[in-house]
């Protein structure tokens, strides 16, 4: 069994196939965290010390027992009220105005299977692969209930943990703080691992040592951000990607997030990962419930490498649904960069005819085609065919350049609402805007209020009938701005802080709909790049596109970030034209496809106006992709260098699970006079078997790879790549010579 209790000792045992998850309800009925690390069959509760610690307070029920203090102790969900002035988990404001709330053990049940979350997005499992625990917690004075959910994938190394609140007193509630998780660590020294960036530069990897005070990151935007990412990594000091303790917490909701690491007075550390407090303001009434969203759990004791990959298998197997989780992905190529919004349906058909001669499988076209659309000023909301533009219906087009032997996609923005569109015009209350002020613009749109049903219920109508009117394979849900004047007419005055979270659940209900009622259309969100790349959406869509920023050389280090808790599976990254429409850099046809090759892979540029041998780059391309595209799915991922480093190189493998063969990718990303040789150590092989290299004919022994490395060939001009595919082959005998 995954999940055991001690009833003689009160401790709840949570077994992964490596690592122990252990807490303890004590003698008062506060659940105590106790211990999460490698697997252990043991009783942890003796690392629990008890001191009079001064100014540290206790509770009444502790009588004259001064050693005892909530201010000190490691727990499961710990609240405001209690004595501990540490960042806590949930804050609630009484009937009378104050903030109190004291939580103590009620009851508890253990079943088969995975818990889900209604209306959210949540990893699922069967009841032979996994299994929950639920315990419920109580505030007796205001009659608020916490369930606490644990699930347990044995298999995947992974725990997961959401909440619900439920109001059983007579009176509202407001819930001030709801977060989701909580990791006590009584001692050690530990480093915080967080993803930062920008719009067009997202999750650069940011190490920084855990220290006295709180280091808090989030997202008070509407989506979860290109600033932050709601994926955080605990790492004991040096611990690296091969070794030493870490901890990695995915936060499987796709708005407004908080994640906080204090090291206390006592030198213990908290992180904790849920909703975000600021601008959150949810009043319970009496019957109600609140849900906070599920937050991924894994830890690994063999470095920052196993984490990752247990967090990619995870998401791949446990989290992404329907028939594109697993399977192959057409390459594609999107008309933006190409044409942006000044094109016509020639145009389009142009770049599918040449897109077909380079055995592309599919086209999409991307903003422009709706409404009056020729600007990004109007039109959003005016979901119908710009049929003069397109010169004929999109039936028409679509069976055109289906005859042409591609598939076709379509880029859409249904959260989004211009002022320039007959949908503002007719319900102009259907936008955040805040009544008697002007709005803040962002790319000259406003966001529609997707917490209002009947709202998102005029959008998925008006998509339809686009979607249904022709042969649509693919949609690319854009959103391009963040929330800022954040107000519903169906929400009292009292209790905005709600609207943000039941947008997001109006936004889970629009794309469940959308995916059920389309299962054969693959869905690739996208928030301007990266801005909503979180587990959440990939609930509903298993891939979204990695960046708006398409230079390769920067591609590289954006990926890198992501691959830490994202698969490649889910990375849409595409070969785009040089000089870069975004830097002005130029790099190789053959490095921007090695950087491609490392997603969902595509291109993004004017097919029309390559070079003849560009072309046939592309032709080797698209085979080489279709050759690897298992390996890269379902391959072992690996970082092989640090691509921030001032002399560093972009160098990443895929690994075959059984160690039968490997893809290394290596780019240069600096040249010097009289250079120095560059050598990569591989990983993931067979220590003892031998490997072949297809491009050379060489033979390596696994070991000596992994121990030893390989030379890097020296590339002469800077931004150069090398591919080095590597596959099982018989020992050669001469080496016994």
């Amino acid at each position: 069994m995954a999940v055991h209790y001690d009833e003689t000792r009160k401790i709840f045992s949570l077994q992964t196939k490596n690592s122990t998850y252990q807490m303890q309800i004590d003698r008062f009925g506060v659940l105590l965290h106790l211990y999460y690390g490698s697997r252990t069959e043991s009783p942890m509760d003796y690392l629990l010390t008890y001191a009079d610690r001064g100014f540290s307070g206790n509770p009444y029920d502790a009588g004259t027992d001064r050693t005892y203090s909530l201010d000190v102790l490691p727990q499961e969900y710990p609240c405001h009220g209690t004595g501990d002035f540490r960042s806590v988990c949930l804050v609630m404001e009484n009937p009378d105005g104050t903030l109190s709330c004291d939580l103590r053990y009620k009851a508890h049940r253990i079943d088969d299977g995975k818990y889900g979350i209604p209306g959210m997005p949540a990893v699922y499992g069967g009841s032979e692969d996994s299994q929950t625990v639920e315990i419920w917690l109580e505030d007796e004075a205001s009659g608020l209930e916490v369930e606490l959910l644990y699930g347990v994938i044995p298999d995947r190394d992974v725990i997961t943990r959401s909440a619900r609140l439920i109001n059983k007193g007579k009176d509202s509630l407001i819930i001030q703080k709801a977060s989701t998780a909580c990791l006590d660590f009584l001692w050690g020294d530990y480093d915080l691992l967080r993803f930062y960036g920008r719009h067009a530069m997202e999750r650069n990897l940011e190490r920084t040592p855990i220290s006295h005070g709180v280091t808090s990151i989030g997202s008070k935007r509407g989506a979860s951000s290109h600033q932050y990412n709601p994926f955080l990594i605990v790492a004991e000091r040096g611990a690296n990607e091969e070794k030493g303790r870490c901890y990695g917490m995915s936060f499987v909701y796709s708005g407004n997030f908080k994640g906080q690491a204090e090291r206390d007075q006592y030198d213990q550390t908290r992180v904790i990962l849920g909703l975000q407090d600021e601008l959150f303001s949810y009043r319970l009434a009496p019957g109600e419930e609140l849900w906070a969203p599920e937050v991924i759990l894994s830890y690994s004791g063999e470095g920052l490498a196993r984490l990752s990959q247990s967090f990619h298998k995870i998401i791949r197997h446990n989290l992404c649904r329907g028939r594109f989780k697993n399977s192959y992905r057409p390459v594609l190529v999107n008309n933006w960069e190409a044409t942006y919004m000044d094109f016509d349906g020639e145009k389009i058909c142009e770049i599918a005819r040449q897109a077909a001669d380079l055995g592309i499988e599919m086209l999409v076209l991307d903003d422009g085609w709706f409404g009056k659309r020729n600007s990004d000023t109007c039109s959003l909301g005016d979901w119908w065919v710009n049929e003069e533009k397109l010169g004929g219906t999109l039936a028409e087009l679509v069976n055109r350049i289906n005859g042409m032997g591609l598939k076709f996609g379509l880029w859409v923005e249904p959260e989004m609402i211009s002022e320039d569109s007959e949908l503002y015009r007719q319900h102009p209350d259907w936008a955040f805007v805040i009544p008697g002020r002007k709005p803040v613009r962002s790319r000259g749109q406003l966001a529609l209020d997707f917490s209002r049903q009947e709202a998102a219920d005029y959008v998925f109508d008006s998509l339809c009938r686009v979607l249904d009117s022709a042969n649509v394979e693919y949609l690319k849900w854009d959103m391009n701005r963040s929330i800022i004047d954040v107000y519903s007419a169906l929400e009292d005055s009292k209790s905005q802080g709600r609207v943000l979270y039941q947008y997001i659940l109006g936004l889970y209900r629009f794309l469940d709909r959308l995916g059920r009622r389309y299962p054969h259309i693959l869905i690739e969100g996208c928030c301007g790049g990266g801005g909503r790349f979180d587990a959440g959406m990939l609930y509903y869509a298993p891939q979204i596109w990695c960046s708006d920023n398409t230079d390769a050389v920067d591609r590289i280090r954006i990926q890198y970030g992501t691959s830490f808790g994202y698969p490649v599976s889910a990375v849409g990254a595409h070969v785009s034209t040089v000089p870069n429409h975004q830097t002005g850099r130029s790099v190789s046809f053959k490095t921007r496809g090695v950087v491609a090759m490392a997603g969902t892979f595509g291109y993004e540029l004017d097919l029309g106006k390559l070079l003849p041998e560009e072309k046939e780059e592309v032709k080797e391309q698209v085979r080489a992709y279709k050759k690897y595209w298992r390996l890269i799915q379902d391959g072992d991922y690996y970082r092989l260098s640090d691509p921030f480093l001032p002399d560093g190189l972009g160098a990443w493998e895929f690994a075959a699970e059984d160690g039968s063969e490997a893809l290394l990718n290596v780019v240069t990303l600096n040249t010097h006079g009289n250079p120095l040789t560059a050598y990569v150590r591989l990983r993931g092989l067979l220590p003892e078997e031998w490997y072949r290299a297809e491009e050379t004919g060489q033979v390596y022994q696994g070991r000596a790879l992994m121990e030893a490395g390989i030379p890097v060939p020296h590339m002469p001009d800077e931004y150069q790549a090398w591919q080095l595919h590597l596959t099982l082959c018989p020992r050669d005998n001469s080496m016994d010579a």
